[in-house]
Formats: structure tokens, C-alpha cells, sequence
């Protein structure tokens, strides 16, 4: 199972807004996650590729879920430290 912490951005109302320098993430972009950091740490790119489905209240149906994946074009990253990929949410669903 995908570990799935995210964090917020300054002044966003989340348990942890500030993500480790040591740790990977992916930047949530567009739909009701925009701007959040999901924690990949120890994934394999490979493992992301087909993207993620997320639980979250800000979405169209409150406890739904966020459907996010990198785009087909994007480069796969390295897997170092920091922001290394970007989740594009094409919608949500209950």
C-alpha cells in the first residue's frame, strides 16, 4: 500500500505543513489538492506511473477521492530528495 502523507502549503489547516528535506514528494497540481506535497518516499518510479487515488473532503464528494497521475510526457525522476514529479488530478469520485 502507497504511503499517503501530504503536506500543505504555509497557513494551509493540515496536521504537518512542512515537509523533510530528506524525504521525496510529488506536487499535487490542479482539482481540490492543488499545491499539496504527497510523500513518495521509497516508491519506485515505476510504482507511480499509473498515478494515485486519494481520500479528501475538499473534493466534489466529501470523503471521495482525488484521481491524480503524472502525465505521459513527463520525464520519470531520479528518486533523490525533494519534488520530484508532478500528479496532474483529472477529476474526483465519490
Amino acid at each position: 500500500m502507497i504511503k499517503r502523507q501530504m503536506y500543505g502549503r504555509a497557513g494551509f489547516d493540515h496536521d504537518d505543513p512542512h515537509p523533510l528535506p530528506h524525504q521525496t514528494y510529488a506536487a499535487l497540481v490542479g482539482g481540490p489538492l492543488d499545491g499539496l506535497l504527497l510523500d513518495i518516499t521509497g516508491r519506485r518510479p515505476e510504482e507511480m506511473d499509473d498515478g494515485v487515488t486519494l481520500r479528501t473532503e475538499l473534493g466534489r464528494w466529501p470523503g471521495g477521492r482525488a484521481l491524480c497521475a503524472p502525465r505521459a510526457d513527463a520525464p520519470r525522476p531520479s528518486g533523490g530528495p525533494g519534488v520530484v514529479r508532478r500528479f496532474y488530478c483529472s477529476g474526483d469520485t465519490p
